[in-house]
């Protein structure tokens, strides 16, 4: 598996999730499944085969973010000499040059990425076009709607 870029933030989140999983879901599910072999018959215990799924999706699930956290590449924009360029972890300012409104992003990992948060990924069309650009770049994104114009208008690394 290749690196994975995660800014400090989003690598925080995944341990906490991790954490959460390891120390208050894996034992609820343990008890869940041990309180349902009480009951008896296992070929018909609902909540036997319900505990069972669910302890399969939890222990998927932290297999899954200890090789993500094993794979991580944390990278802190504060650290980075990126002398003005867009780079992954940065904060862009931009103007939609069509209509005039002004978007603020972030450029993250896949796994952070939540455009209600104003978080894109660093896979995204829109930071793709972004990187290596620098304030007053005019820069185009083929959005699904058509190629859109943004002009780059600050960048910050926080």
């Amino acid at each position: 598996m290749s690196t994975i870029p995660l800014t400090v933030r989003g690598a925080e989140l995944l341990r906490q999730e991790l954490h959460r999983l390891k120390t208050v879901e894996r034992p609820a599910v343990i008890n869940a499944i041990s309180e349902a072999r009480a009951q008896g018959d296992l070929s018909e215990n609902a909540e036997y085969d319900a505990a069972k799924e669910k302890q399969g999706f939890i222990e998927g699930r932290i297999m899954e973010l200890e090789a993500k956290l094993s794979n991580a590449q944390v990278i802190d924009p504060k650290t980075l000499n990126a002398e003005g360029r867009i780079v992954f972890a940065a904060t862009v300012e931009l103007e939609d040059l069509d209509n005039g409104t002004q978007v603020t992003y972030q450029i993250v990992g896949e796994d952070e990425a939540d455009i209600k948060k104003n978080l894109v990924s660093v896979t995204s069309p829109i930071a793709r076009a972004l990187i290596g650009k620098h304030v007053e770049d005019v820069v185009q994104v083929q959005a699904p709607g058509g190629i859109r114009e943004y002009e780059v208008l600050d960048v910050r690394y926080e």
